[in-house]
C-alpha cells in the first residue's frame, strides 16, 4: 500500500467521523482509532415553581427561565436511562462505545465469547466488536482488571458513550 493511498484513508475515516478502523491486506495490517470526543448533555428546560415567600434572584424571575443542568458523560448516562438502572454501573473503570452499530461478543457466530463476567483482562485486549457501515471495529479494554459485568447481549444495537463492560 502506498503513502498516498494510507493517507486517503485517514482522511476518510476522519471525514466519516469514525473513530476505529483497520485494514489487512495482503500480510500488511493498518489500524486508526481516533480519541473519544467528551460529550455534554443539557437537560430540556423546566419550569420552576416557587413557593410564596421563597425568594428568587430579579434576573431568573424576569426571563423565567429555568436553570439548565449540564451532566458528565457518566451522568448523561445515567440520567437518560441508558444504564440499566441509576447508579448501576458502580465502577469508575467502564468500557463505553466509541460509535453506534451493533455489538458481536465473538469474532463468529460459531466462536465462543472474547470475554465473559470473571474473565481476567489487560488493557489492549479486544472485549467484542462493533459493527457499523459493515466495517468491524475491535472494541478493546482501556484497563487491565477482571470483568466484574458484560452490559450488552449479543447483536445488540449500542449507541456512542453507551456502557459495554465494568472492569474492577
Amino acid at each position: 500500500m502506498e503513502i498516498n493511498d494510507i493517507i486517503k484513508l485517514i482522511e476518510a475515516v476522519s471525514e466519516h467521523g469514525l473513530t476505529s478502523f483497520v485494514l489487512e491486506e495482503n500480510g500488511s495490517k493498518v489500524s486508526m482509532k481516533k480519541e473519544k470526543e467528551i460529550v455534554t448533555v443539557s437537560a430540556p428546560a423546566v419550569q420552576t415553581v416557587m413557593a410564596p415567600g421563597t425568594a428568587m434572584s430579579q434576573d431568573a424571575a424576569l426571563s423565567g427561565l429555568a436553570v439548565q443542568p449540564v451532566f458528565t458523560a457518566a451522568e448523561a448516562v445515567q440520567s437518560t436511562g441508558a444504564a440499566a438502572q441509576p447508579g448501576a454501573i458502580g465502577s469508575d473503570k467502564v468500557v463505553t462505545s466509541p460509535l453506534v452499530g451493533t455489538f458481536y461478543n465473538s469474532p463468529s457466530p460459531e466462536a465462543g465469547a472474547f470475554v465473559g463476567v470473571g474473565d481476567t483482562v489487560k488493557k489492549g485486549q479486544v472485549l467484542g466488536i462493533i459493527e457499523a457501515m459493515k466495517l468491524m471495529n475491535e472494541i478493546e479494554s482501556e484497563y487491565d482488571g477482571i470483568v466484574e459485568a458484560v452490559l450488552v447481549d449479543n447483536e445488540e444495537v449500542v449507541e456512542y458513550g453507551q456502557p459495554l463492560f465494568r472492569i474492577k
